[in-house]
C-alpha cells in the first residue's frame, strides 16, 4: 500500500509528540438535579437514592443495573457517598442538586459486577410539534426525565440557529461536523409529533434508526421516546468486551497531517483502546491495526457517536471497521 503524503510528512517529523485534543466542556456525570417536594429529611434521602440511580446508569454507559445484587442496598445508603448537595428554585418548583464522590461511584459499579461501557455523550434533541416548530427545553421535560433515568444525557439546540433537521436526517457531513463541534456529540434524536402519534429518527455517528409511536398525551409520547431512545443507544453502544480484540480500522477523509495526528490522539485518548499501529495509507485514508477492550465494530460505533469529528464509513477492503474524518 502506497503511503500518502500526509503520512510521509508525519513520518519525517519522527512521530513527534501528538497534540492533545482540547477537552470538551461537559457537566459532571456525577452531578444530578432532581425535583423535590420539600426540604424534609425523608424527601432528601429519597432524592439521594433517585440521583444515585441516574448517576450509576450514566457512568455505566446506560446499562440497566437494577437486577444486580447489591443495587437496592446501594441506593438505600446513597447519602453516604454524597459529596455535596444544594437546594435550588426552578420553574417547576424546588429541586436538589446532588454531587457524588466520583471514585466511590466507580468502585460501587465495579462492586455491582458491571464492566464500564464508558460515559456516553449527550443526545441533541430536535423535536418538532405538529406546526413544524422545534420544542424548547421546557416542552421536552418528560423526554429528558425518561432518558436521564436510564443514564442518558440530553442537549438542546441553540434557539437562534438550530441545525436543519432535514440535513441531519440526510447525514449531511457539514451539518454533522457542526453538531460535533458545537454540541460535542454524534447522537441526535429527531421527532415530529402529530395528533396522538410521533415519528422518530435517532442519528448515531451518521447511521439512522427510525420508529413511530402513539400515546394518549404529548407527555406520554415524549416519555416513551426517551425510553425507546435509551434502549436503542444501549443496544448499539453498550458493547462490553470479555477480552482484548485486535483488528484493522480504516479511516478516510484525512486531508492533512494534522488530521492524521488528531485522529491518533483521539484513538489513544479512548480508554478502551490499548494500542494503535499505522499499517499504511492510500489517497485520503489510513489503515490502522487497533487493539481494544471491545470489538472493532463497537469501538467504531462509540467513536462516531462521541463527538470526535468521526462518522461511520462504508466497508473498506481489508478492514474490520471503517470511519470517516469530518471537517
Amino acid at each position: 500500500m502506497r503511503l500518502s503524503r500526509l503520512l510521509i510528512v508525519t513520518l519525517l517529523l519522527g512521530f513527534a509528540v501528538l497534540p492533545r485534543l482540547h477537552a470538551q466542556d461537559r457537566s459532571s456525570p456525577y452531578s444530578v438535579v432532581v425535583p423535590v417536594a420539600d426540604t424534609s429529611d425523608a424527601v432528601r434521602d429519597q432524592a439521594f437514592s433517585s440521583a444515585l440511580a441516574q448517576v450509576l446508569a450514566r457512568v455505566a454507559g446506560g446499562q440497566d443495573l437494577r437486577s444486580n445484587a447489591g443495587y437496592d442496598d446501594a441506593l438505600a445508603s446513597a447519602g453516604s457517598i454524597v459529596r455535596k448537595f444544594q437546594y435550588q428554585r426552578t420553574a417547576g418548583g424546588l429541586a436538589l442538586q446532588v454531587n457524588f464522590e466520583p471514585g466511590t461511584v466507580r468502585r460501587l459499579i465495579a462492586k455491582l459486577g458491571v464492566a464500564s461501557a464508558g460515559i456516553k455523550p449527550p443526545v441533541l434533541l430536535l423535536v418538532q410539534g405538529a406546526d413544524g416548530k422545534l420544542f424548547d427545553q421546557s416542552a421536552l421535560t418528560s423526554l429528558a426525565a425518561a432518558a436521564n433515568a436510564r443514564g442518558v444525557d440530553v442537549a438542546y439546540p441553540d434557539a437562534t440557529s438550530p441545525p436543519d433537521p432535514a440535513k441531519v436526517v440526510a447525514a449531511d457531513p457539514a451539518t454533522l461536523a457542526a453538531i460535533n463541534q458545537r454540541y460535542h456529540t454524534g447522537l441526535v434524536l429527531l421527532g415530529r409529533l402529530h395528533d396522538g402519534s410521533a415519528d422518530w429518527t435517532l442519528i448515531s455517528g451518521g447511521q439512522s434508526q427510525q420508529w413511530s409511536s402513539t400515546g394518549a398525551t404529548e407527555d406520554a409520547l415524549l416519555a416513551a421516546a426517551g425510553n425507546s431512545m435509551a434502549d436503542r443507544i444501549g443496544k448499539q453502544l453498550n458493547v462490553i468486551g470479555t477480552a482484548v480484540s485486535e483488528g484493522k480500522l480504516w479511516v478516510g477523509g484525512l486531508a492533512t497531517a494534522m488530521d492524521y495526528a488528531n485522529l491518533l490522539s483521539t484513538l489513544r485518548a479512548d480508554p478502551s483502546v490499548r494500542e494503535v499501529t499505522t499499517l499504511g495509507a492510500q489517497d485520503d485514508g489510513v489503515l490502522l491495526n487497533v487493539k481494544a477492550s471491545m470489538p472493532l465494530s463497537g469501538l467504531a460505533a462509540n467513536l462516531a457517536a462521541g463527538g470526535h469529528l468521526l462518522l461511520q464509513g462504508k466497508a473498506h477492503q481489508g478492514a474490520d471497521a471503517s470511519l470517516r474524518w469530518l471537517h
